[in-house]
């Protein structure tokens, strides 16, 4: 379905009992909503009502050329329209890696939206912030951040139709892979995406306050964007109730790797 909001054009999947409490799942990049596709029936069966969009940058109709209207408060602005659009006072906010960015912004800004949150592989971004500017290892596996940010991204990225691109999601499973990078061979798309990289600095990462709602936050040892340093000092930003899941073995797409344990996760938070 089609959602109208802030003058945008959002493409969103909207299902399960309709006065069922929302859960509303944010995805990363480079994916878009279906990467909850798995996810999202073990939650309807639950009753709850599951509210997944492609954001902005990724909905063809949500996607401004200014690179600042990429910055994340705009990207939380444009969550907490759908939810109002959908009638929804509070929701329980799902975020991965920038979605999980955003799901954070959420609770931390606007906690009296937030029943809960359940963040996956992106800890609080103080912690992120904390991990790149102290850890080496953390330095190194966000170097790619600098990079996408540089006017040349997306001709390297789209270079031998996406090779890059599909190198990204080493450990997704490999039935998955070609959902997410067809779309993105959309050089318009790709660039909506990257521009929230090129919004948003390393210190931007510093200014966002403790988090006091229920918080789950979901980590993989396998994970190649995010070490275990950032994982771990997650917990010093969160103020209220706060769980730790670590997945053994696991890739960075823990969505498509692991979806029944992110279910659960969810469930023994938002239930």
């Amino acid at each position: 379905m089609d959602l109208e909001v802030r003058g945008l054009t959002f493409d969103a999947d909207v299902a399960g009992p309709e006065d069922g409490p929302v859960v509303l799942l944010l995805h990363g990049f480079p994916q878009h909503r279906g990467e909850w596709e798995l996810v999202g029936p073990a939650l309807r069966e639950a009753g709850l009502r599951t509210v997944a969009f492609d954001q902005r940058g990724y909905s063809p109709g949500a996607r401004p050329d200014d690179v600042a209207a990429y910055r994340i408060s705009e990207c939380a602005a444009d969550a907490l329209a759908v939810l109002d659009a959908l009638g929804a006072e509070q929701a329980h906010i799902v975020g991965h890696d920038w979605g999980a960015a955003v799901a954070w912004y959420l609770a931390g800004v606007h906690p009296d939206r937030t029943r809960t949150l359940t963040a996956l592989s992106v800890p609080h971004l103080a912690a992120f912030g904390s991990a790149i500017r102290d850890d080496a290892d953390q330095r190194e596996r966000s170097s790619y951040m600098d990079f996408f940010r540089t006017p040349q991204a997306e001709d390297v990225i789209l270079e031998d139709d996406g090779l890059r691109l599909r190198a990204m999601f080493l450990g997704c499973p490999s039935d998955r892979v070609d959902s997410y990078v067809t779309p993105m061979l959309d050089r318009a798309r790709l660039t909506g995406a990257l521009n929230w990289y090129r919004a948003m600095g390393h210190r931007d990462f510093a200014r966002l306050g403790p988090v006091a709602v229920p918080t789950t936050f979901i980590w993989s040892d396998e994970d190649v964007a995010i070490g275990r340093t950032a994982a771990a000092d997650c917990a010093r930003f969160v103020t209220g109730e706060y769980a730790y899941v670590e997945l053994t073995g696991v890739s960075h797409w823990i969505p498509d790797a692991a979806p029944d344990r992110v279910a659960a996760a969810i469930l023994a938070r938002a239930t």
